[in-house]
């Protein structure tokens, strides 16, 4: 035992001193620890076969998994293989002794352990039919006992894999499929699966076995392969040692720390490799999968000048020269998108070679042929992606590169910066009938982010890029207007929408000036469709899309010459409330997402409400009220209903206790606050500090205030009892929350007047900052 003890304490040490030299990462570190670990598990092998030897037959011990391969990351399972041929009738009385000796150690050690005892032709006729004992062998390596039975388990394993090819490259690929839809995107998830994760290593290692079985892995596909395999296990690598624990998510709380154990400068830089390599291996992935059992189809065919359809992919024909004509880059794009085809592998190599990039004008009909590629549609994304794992988009349109690859890092984005812009574009293709100007809006869209790529705000960047691109692509100065405009105001409907009373006159007049003419308004009003469906499932919804559709509606008439005062009609309160309100007592109702409270009108009902709604862990979206002369107010308030739904019940009773003053709502929001857990990070980026900032420009009728803070429970309440308790009257009131900061905007009255005076406001604002810090 001291000799184990011993054993134990010099790979401890060992390890210690890997761990200090900050110039192993990824792979060599595995490798290194798998050496120490070898050395250790030898050990322990050898005294445990000394000190309770089988008494018949052959034992050998064998490495399988990541540790066969020898990347031992530092939170990895240590897969041991005890093979042996003991007769069937001894193995319980020969084989459990010494397997315990060697195993019992080990968990003593903490190790995570996944161990198997099988006689040689148990796990032989396993890896005829199972395909994760038949993909254990196929990396395997023996450690320790019977060398020649060792190498048979091996040997053979990896001949069956071979011989039952068929077999296992359907499962494989199935396997992959199925993993890749559960895990998604390492390329796009804010938090990537790097080991199970489309694009993952999981992914590679599936590539590398299918090879072993027969399939045809062209050599530059291997050497991209096992470069990306590189940056995401250093990733991995990184992860674990940083965190002290096993685990293949890289979560974004972890990512700073393993950025910096991992040799990258900081967070963003690892992430940015780790999306690209991600989107690399994917790509590969799905090319070369796509070709397993796909069968030939028909015949070869033009299908452009220079381009033809051959077994079932776009190529370049025999005599079409892309070092002569480079724009056959986007006509065979083009082709591809239309047929729904892959590019061939040899003509995105003859097109690398032989494109010459557009540094400065376009050829003429390039631009037309991009206009028409991202009319396609979705069916252009791929073919976008085909081009750009050969560097062909960047060549054409120097302008791109930083934003390959580039992580939004946060909850809100689901894609890198480059694969937005596609999938805007995409999601344009499909409003085209609703502009007058198809061409504007889908290059709106391809453009409308590209500052993201560049220091400083990106909009104002974006807007300078458009102005020098626009020429470079033959657009018109107009067109370039209008172009330049779209990046200006692309989120302008969404946060006028969203932020803004629409029966206020002042904000309809705003929009209106804006945006100039029904042209314009008609492509940010696509725009911001497409847009907010590229970025995440939370960006767009029926509510959102009905304010946005109203709001366009209303200032479409006033361009058109129509009156704001015809557009600027109350949609709260409505005949169901007015009839509430004439009976003037305490209702309650829901209707679906919304809740009507109206009531006796009485100081701070507005907060209690809120903080109701708090305790119940309901999110607000959005909230107005309304009081008569008569003394009675009416308040509406939109919130996100939970997945798993509501009692409303016990939310009515409790709105009722509130506003009769029998609930101790601060008291209660304290306890929810201490018992609560705490909302993980959804963006890399700290919030900014709270602010409160007073509108002058945004109502002709109330005065506006916009309250910017991080997110906490009761947050919507303690803000408007702030506002309460200072004499203001909230006429409406919007809440959004983006991230992990709330953006609440509340237009408000004192005394029936605007809030003017200097000194007031100055208390307003303490008061506010005091209420969200």
């Amino acid at each position: 035992m001291n000799e184990l003890n011993s054993a134990a304490s010099r790979r401890t040490e060992r390890l210690a001193e890997a761990d200090a030299r900050v110039d192993r990462y990824g792979r060599e570190y595995c490798r290194t620890l798998a050496e120490l670990t070898d050395d250790w598990v030898v050990e322990l092998f050898e005294t445990a076969v000394r000190e309770h030897p089988p008494k018949s037959g052959r034992v050998a011990l064998v490495a399988i998994g990541g540790y066969g391969r020898g990347e031992l990351a530092p939170g990895s399972d240590l897969d041991l293989l005890l093979v042996h041929d003991v007769k069937a009738r001894k193995v319980g009385k020969d084989i459990e002794p010494t397997a315990s000796a060697l195993w019992y150690p080990l968990w003593d050690a903490g190790i995570k352990l996944g161990h198997a005892v099988r006689r040689i032709d148990e796990q032989l006729d396993l890896a005829r039919t199972d395909l994760d004992s038949a993909t254990a062998l196929i990396t395997a390596r023996p450690l320790a006992g019977d060398d020649r039975l060792a190498e048979e388990v091996v040997d053979t394993g990896r001949a069956l894999w071979r011989d039952n090819a068929s077999k296992f490259l359907g499962e494989l690929r199935d396997r992959v499929r199925v993993r890749q839809e559960s895990a998604g995107d390492v390329a796009y998830r804010l938090e990537p699966d790097l080991k199970d994760g489309h694009g993952g290593l999981r992914d590679v290692q599936s590539l590398w076995w299918a090879q072993e079985a027969g399939l045809d892995l062209r050599a530059e596909d291997l050497i991209d392969l096992d470069h990306c395999y590189d940056v995401l296990l250093r990733a991995r690598v990184s992860l674990h040692r940083s965190t002290d624990r096993a685990g293949d998510i890289l979560r974004l709380e972890d990512q700073d720390a393993a950025a910096a154990a991992g040799g990258w400068n900081d967070a963003d830089h690892m992430m940015t490799d780790v999306a690209a390599a991600g989107r690399t291996v994917a790509w590969l992935c799905d090319e070369n999968w796509g070709r397993v059992g796909a069968a030939p189809e028909g015949p070869e065919r033009a299908v452009a000048p220079g381009v033809v359809l051959r077994r079932g992919e776009v190529e370049l024909s025999a005599t079409a020269d892309p070092a002569a004509d480079s724009t056959l880059v986007l006509q065979t794009a083009i082709a591809a998108a239309r047929h729904g085809a892959r590019i061939g592998r040899s003509t995105l190599d003859r097109l690398h070679d032989g494109a010459a990039g557009w540094s400065g004008p376009w050829p003429v009909g390039a631009t037309d042929d991009l206009i028409a590629l991202l009319l396609e549609g979705q069916r252009a994304v791929p073919v976008l992606e085909s081009l750009d794992q050969r560097n062909l988009v960047a060549r054409l349109l120097p302008e791109w590169e930083p934003v390959r690859s580039k992580p939004q890092r946060n909850a809100y984005h689901r894609f890198t910066v480059d694969r937005h812009l596609w999938e805007a574009a995409a999601n344009a293709s499909e409003l085209v009938d609703r502009v007058s100007r198809p061409d504007l809006l889908v290059l709106g869209a391809l453009f409308h982010d590209l500052g993201k790529g560049y220091p400083g705000d990106h909009t104002i960047v974006g807007m300078e890029l458009m102005r020098s691109i626009g020429p470079k692509l033959g657009l018109s100065q107009p067109d370039v207007d209008v172009l330049v405009t779209l990046i200006e105001q692309h989120l302008l409907l969404p946060d006028v929408a969203m932020r803004r009373d629409l029966t206020d006159p002042a904000t309809i007049r705003q929009v209106a000036e804006a945006v100039k003419t029904v042209e314009v308004l008609d492509l940010l009003h696509a725009l911001t469709e497409a847009d907010s469906l590229a970025t995440g499932p939370s960006a767009w919804g029926d509510w959102k899309e009905g304010l946005v559709g109203e709001l366009a509606a209303r200032v479409r008439h006033v361009l058109g010459g129509g009156d704001v005062a015809e557009v600027t009609w109350r949609l709260f309160p409505d005949a169901d409330t007015l009839a509430a309100m004439a009976v003037g007592e305490l209702d309650i109702v829901r209707r679906d997402d919304v809740i009507t409270v109206v009531s006796p009108d009485a100081a701070g009902n507005f907060s209690r409400i809120a903080g109701v709604l708090s305790l119940h862990g309901l999110d607000v979206t959005s909230a107005q009220a309304h009081s008569d002369e008569g003394g009675i107010a009416a308040s509406q308030f939109r919130i996100v209903v939970p997945e798993n739904g509501l009692n409303w019940r016990a939310v009515k009773a409790d709105l009722g206790r509130a506003l009769a003053h029998r609930l101790a709502i601060e008291a209660r929001l304290a306890e929810r606050e201490q018992t609560y857990r705490r909302r993980r990070r959804t963006q890399a980026a700290a919030p900014g500090p709270p602010s409160v900032v007073f509108d002058d420009e945004a109502s002709s009728n109330a005065t506006v205030i916009v309250v910017r803070a991080v997110t906490r429970i009761g947050i919507l309440h303690r803000i408007s009892k702030a506002i309460g308790e200072l004499g203001l009257d909230i006429r409406h009131a919007t809440v959004q929350t983006i991230g992990m900061e709330v953006v609440d905007t509340f237009y408000v009255r004192a005394n029936d007047a605007l809030v003017t005076d200097s000194a007031y406001r100055k208390e307003i604002k303490r008061a506010l900052l005091h209420a969200v810090s």
